[in-house]
């Protein structure tokens, strides 16, 4: 019997979470490392190495790790449940010209729901990850706030997770910094865990090439998308793409057209297959709209707040007022209203708007369309 009680871990092979098992391994606590399997790599159409998490040499060095300190390592097969979920949203997402956020939706419906659902099968009072976020009890809620390392805090993903799911979550190296981590895992003589890559793609799509994955998952839609049109924010027909999804808020390289003066994504119109072109000044807007809000460190938003919000995930934040828009200005459903203090550039449909107080999430939700006006 451990002295710290018993933990899932979920482990993907990489240093963070190879760590965060053996910090808490060394906590006392007994760890049950588990590997999720999320996609069939063999499908994935790339023409190159596979570099994921998660692949199969990701999943003999996360075995290995808890071989090595004697814990149990068991592997998660949810390739159907993440196939349904994560990838058909992907799509679903591209085809209405929004651009999405897999990694959160993954954490919330898809991750954390299986780590918990397998902890009580194993009888594991808490599950932890390995990333750069921490978790604290303050006034009766769950609170999520900033990595140490800002460089690679990752709560901007996590802002989806409910309260009962943060009462079992621990997230071990959220007090230290990359280069420490690294150096705890070589200390602890796991140097080549240590000397270990980064992956930055999507876990589907280790190419990192998201047009192509579309275009297999889905070649009789985009036959019929060829020859859209690209529009200036006139109107006037400036040339030609091979279809909408291939586009995101902001991009400025590979619109297959050369101007004097460089342009970029200001608006995808799916249902005429029109991509409009503006200068960077016609990306800044004052005001967002944030459908399906989840908060963490308040029950709900009432009235005003004042909060910074982050619209990317390298987004630094820019100071804001945000407060619920049940039906008004045109909105249906709960929304969130945020009117930024300075214009802000390229917010795009189907990414996360984020809103923290100081290192603190309050919560966060997707960002939606401008409400149509007459």
């Amino acid at each position: 019997m451990s002295r710290n009680g018993r933990i899932l871990v979920a482990m993907s092979g990489g240093v963070d979470s190879s760590v965060a098992a053996l910090l808490l391994h060394e906590q006392g606590h007994e760890v049950v490392g588990v590997t999720m399997k999320t996609w069939d790599y063999a499908e994935g159409g790339a023409g190159k190495r596979i570099t994921g998490c998660c692949d199969l040499d990701s999943i003999n060095d996360a075995r290995e790790l808890a071989v090595t300190l004697g814990f149990q390592h068991i592997i998660l097969d949810i390739r159907e449940e993440f196939g349904s979920s994560i990838i058909g949203n992907f799509t679903d997402e591209y085809m209405a010209g929004r651009t999405p956020n897999p990694c959160v939706l993954c954490n919330t419906f898809i991750k954390w729901e299986a780590l918990l659902k397998r902890a009580d099968m194993m009888d594991c009072e808490l599950i932890a990850t390995g990333h750069y976020a921490n978790v604290r009890h303050e006034n009766d809620r769950w609170v999520v706030s900033k990595g140490r390392d800002e460089s690679k805090d990752q709560s901007y993903v996590l802002w989806g997770l409910e309260q009962k799911n943060l009462a079992r979550t621990r997230f071990p190296v959220g007090h230290y910094r990359k280069t420490e981590i690294r150096e705890m895992a070589a200390k602890s003589g796991f140097g080549r865990l240590a000397q270990k890559s980064e992956s930055y793609e999507i876990c589907f799509i280790p190419d990192n090439d998201y047009r192509g994955f579309l275009k297999r998952k889905m070649p009789a839609s985009f036959a019929k998308l060829a020859h859209g049109k690209l529009v200036d924010t006139d109107g006037t027909v400036l040339g030609e793409h091979d279809g909408y999804p291939f586009f995101t808020i902001g991009q400025r390289k590979g619109l297959g057209i050369a101007t004097g003066t460089p342009l970029y994504v200001t608006d995808i119109r799916p249902d005429t297959n029109t991509v409009v072109l503006g200068g960077k000044h016609d990306l800044l807007k004052q005001t967002a709209w944030v459908r399906e809000p989840n908060f963490q460190k308040i029950p709900a938003l009432t009235g005003e707040m004042e909060a910074i919000t982050r619209i990317r995930y390298k987004d630094k934040g820019t100071p804001s007022t945000i407060s619920m828009a049940n039906g008004a200005d045109g909105r249906t459903g709960q929304h969130v209203k945020v009117e930024f203090h300075a214009p802000v550039g390229g917010i795009a449909p189907g990414q996360s708007a984020v809103f923290y107080e100081g290192n603190d999430l309050l919560g966060g939700g997707f960002i939606d369309r401008e409400p149509a006006h007459p």
